[in-house]
């Protein structure tokens, strides 16, 4: 169920945000000072992709300079980010078919709202004592 998920995704939603991503994270790179925001671009274009079967996490060891620079990326991008996403997840969820695809927006809010200081894993990972059925 995870891999059609993702395949409808992938055509409906996740190609055009993960080339979005890779924009940016193309552009930060660029700009030689924000390559930990691009790096950040390309991890959150690759969860982009593929959401089903994956969740965000905290890193423990994230330290100061994530902090500092989640509130940078909030300033800057991080806000207009995440109003898109929620618009676009409401806009999926106007139909039955569309609301785990809305969901998939909804999950993806937290990453794109601070996304230093976090990891993207399979959720088997993420939930070790849950079993997918």
């Amino acid at each position: 169920m995870k891999t059609l998920l993702n395949v409808i995704w992938l055509i409906f939603s996740g190609l055009w945000m993960a080339l979005g991503y890779a924009l940016a994270g193309l552009v930060c790179f660029a700009l030689v000072v924000t390559i930990p925001f691009g790096i950040a671009c390309f991890r959150i274009a690759r969860y982009g992709l593929w959401p089903f079967g994956h969740t965000v996490t905290e890193r423990r060891d994230a330290g100061l300079a994530s902090g500092v620079g989640n509130v940078i990326w909030l300033i800057v991008a991080g806000i207009w980010i995440t109003i898109g996403h929620i618009l676009a997840g409401i806009g999926f969820c106007v139909t039955i078919i569309g609301i785990p695809f809305g969901i998939a927006h909804f999950k993806m809010v937290p990453v794109s709202l601070m996304p230093l200081g976090r990891e993207i894993v399979p959720t088997a990972a993420a939930y070790p004592g849950y079993r997918w059925r």
